[in-house]
């Protein structure tokens, strides 16, 4: 049995993936390692003299609700315990296609709700909630054509970014203020920017917007997901920016390749592909 200096991690891991069609390289490399994951990411881990007592992995994809149809903008799995249960893992996966999405941005904020909502276990000695989100996007924002939202979009969903933000940073009953870690490979631009700099526990490796995370080193983004799940709690941040109702003026994502290139925010680039 792990001790306190051999700690062993329950770790729930939901991977939200933007599935819209830029994306087909990352999803390739999801697919083509999912069913070596958990051994792939205890490698990560038991480097530290550390292990994982149990991992269970969910996937969410999100394309757009304002231009796909509603059952292709948003599919979740349930989870997976690995090894287990890999199989069916690789199988959720396997069947993920790259397509749609129209022109950015796309509902990821959406994805986003959905995971933190997730059935998390509720016990388990050094218990993990940690979240990854992968896109090349901005998001559009959870106020648009409200009273009005596309058919089949999902009920109950946070009528705003305030409202997101306090499922997470408020202490709701979803996730632990403790456990919670949040991982975004995104672009560093609205809302991805107003949550790394806002939300409680999170890291922005910014990605270059509208490029599918084609230089995206997959046993990079493992490490990171490793190193943020054997970190001690973060405090809680205090006095964050009220979340703006709009994107800022000409914050959309679009820019020219890139233009997002600012250092990750806590951290390196752990997973920059050498050109």
């Amino acid at each position: 049995m792990a001790d306190w200096q051999n700690p062993a991690y329950s770790i729930d891991l939901v991977l939200v993936i933007d599935a819209t069609g830029s994306m087909a390289s990352l999803i390739d490399s999801v697919k083509s390692r999912a069913l070596s994951l958990h051994e792939d990411l205890a490698a990560h881990i038991t480097g530290a003299d550390k292990a994982i007592a149990s991992l269970r992995v969910r996937v969410i994809a999100f394309r757009d609700f304002y231009a796909d149809k509603a059952s292709d903008s948003l599919v979740a799995s349930g989870f997976f315990t690995l090894p287990d249960e890999r199989a069916g893992f690789a199988k959720f996966v396997s069947d993920i296609r790259a397509t749609g999405g129209g022109d950015e941005p796309e509902t990821g904020l959406e994805g986003l709700a959905t995971a933190i909502r997730s059935p998390w276990a509720g016990t388990g000695a050094e218990q993990r909630q940690v979240i990854v989100v992968w896109t090349d996007a901005s998001a559009h924002p959870l106020e648009k054509k409200e009273g009005a939202k596309p058919a089949g979009y999902p009920a109950g969903m946070p009528a705003s970014l305030g409202e997101l933000t306090e499922l997470w940073n408020g202490g709701s009953r979803h996730v632990h203020p403790a456990w919670k870690r949040l991982l975004l490979i995104a672009p560093d631009v609205h809302p991805w920017t107003y949550l790394a700099e806002n939300w409680d526990a999170t890291v922005h490796y910014p990605s270059k917007a509208g490029q599918g995370l084609r230089d995206t080193d997959y046993d990079g983004v493992l490490a990171a997901i490793a190193q943020e799940a054997q970190d001690s709690p973060r405090p809680a941040r205090t006095g964050q920016a009220a979340p703006p109702d709009e994107p800022p003026p000409g914050d959309t994502g679009a820019g020219p390749a890139g233009t997002h290139e600012r250092r990750p925010r806590g951290s390196r680039w752990p997973w920059r592909r050498t050109p």
